[in-house]
């Protein structure tokens, strides 16, 4: 079934035998947000449909106002549990993720909710992997997820939060880079349950309860570090995420095997640096002030692979730091792409 805008969706009139299975862990309704690579969808809903109905209620597909022919595919596919949710105009990630959450917990009546990208997807055998585990104690689970040659996907690695533990903080303190507060090869291959701090979403499954009691991704933020925000802001208020590598999920992502250092497009830079404020700012406590002074010059010197655009690039970052202090969100992408395209601003 397709629906339009949340703002005037109705709930379908009853849900399938295949939405209503459920596993030992309950009913799981997976949340994909996806945005112009349909050639990446039908791969993504071709691997979530074949993750049998016991183990995988519904499907749940947020069309952020593609132009590629996403629509017409998925209005064309009969699985019946394929629901579509089609927004009016593209509302970024954290905006995908918070109306498809949403529409979810509303109309779905899932147990658990997992979320990916559309160039995301489980390998086989992973909501049965899910399904198996004791999750008792746990609100949240981040899977293990790995590019399609099997190297780790480094932007989806789980992650603590090094202020919140001494030994992390010295690791980090002492050289120790990202692997001193990320888990590493050896944490995907030692099985058992653990906790974490934060994940990405790739593979996150979080209960349905926790989301009507701690509430939804902030679609403000648009993109960049919603996951990381959200998932930290759970663990910061008591909830428990968990980790476990034999939930395997694959990312055909090369958001990190590109050679160009510059951000693109220009307009990212804002979100970048803001979002990533709003995160340090939760993150690191009373030592909000002297991380932030250790990586603005780290940022600043990002423009030196940005001749050409510097002066663009000033503006978008001068105003991302602005709003991240205040942690100010409510600006609209309109905006942003019209201080990218240097065209002025809208009065506030």
């Amino acid at each position: 079934m397709t629906i339009s805008d949340p703002a005037g969706s109705t709930a379908p009139d009853s849900l399938s035998a295949e939405q209503v299975a459920a596993g030992p862990n309950g009913r799981l309704v997976a949340v994909v947000v996806t945005f112009r690579r349909l050639d990446q969808l039908k791969i993504t809903l071709g691997a979530l449909l074949a993750q049998p109905a016991r183990d995988l209620s519904a499907v749940l597909i947020v069309d952020n106002a593609s132009n590629d022919g996403t629509a017409e595919w998925l209005a064309a596919q009969g699985d019946p549990r394929l629901v579509t949710l089609a927004l009016p105009e593209n509302r970024g990630g954290a905006g995908g993720f918070e109306a498809g959450m949403r529409h979810a917990v509303e109309h779905l009546a899932p147990d658990w909710i997992v979320v990916m990208d559309d160039d995301a997807r489980p390998e086989p055998g992973a909501f049965a992997a899910f399904q198996a585990l004791d999750l008792g104690g746990f609100d949240g689970f981040a899977a293990a997820v790995r590019h399609p040659d099997g190297t780790l996907c480094e932007m989806n690695r789980p992650t603590f939060n090094p202020f919140w533990h001494k030994k992390i903080l010295a690791r980090t303190l002492l050289g120790g880079g990202r692997g001193a507060f990320h888990l590493g090869p050896e944490d995907f291959e030692r099985p058992g349950l653990r906790r974490v701090d934060g994940a990405s979403f790739v593979g996150f499954f979080v209960r349905a309860g926790t989301v009507r009691l701690r509430g939804y991704p902030d679609p403000a933020l648009f993109l960049y570090g919603d996951d990381a925000i959200y998932t930290m802001e759970l663990t910061k208020a008591g909830h428990a995420i968990g980790f476990e590598p034999s939930v395997r999920f694959e990312h055909d992502s090369s958001t990190y095997s590109n050679a160009d250092p510059r951000i693109r497009p220009l307009w990212k830079v804002y979100y970048y640096h803001r979002n990533l404020l709003i995160l340090y700012r939760i993150a690191t406590g009373v030592f909000f002030v002297p991380v932030l002074m250790l990586y603005l010059p780290r940022w600043l010197l990002r423009l030196r692979h940005h001749k050409g655009e510097r002066g663009t690039f000033l503006r978008l970052f001068g105003l991302a730091i602005a709003d991240g202090l205040r942690r100010r969100t409510e600006r609209s992408h309109a905006e942003i792409l019209r201080r990218a395209q240097g065209r002025g601003s809208e009065k506030r």
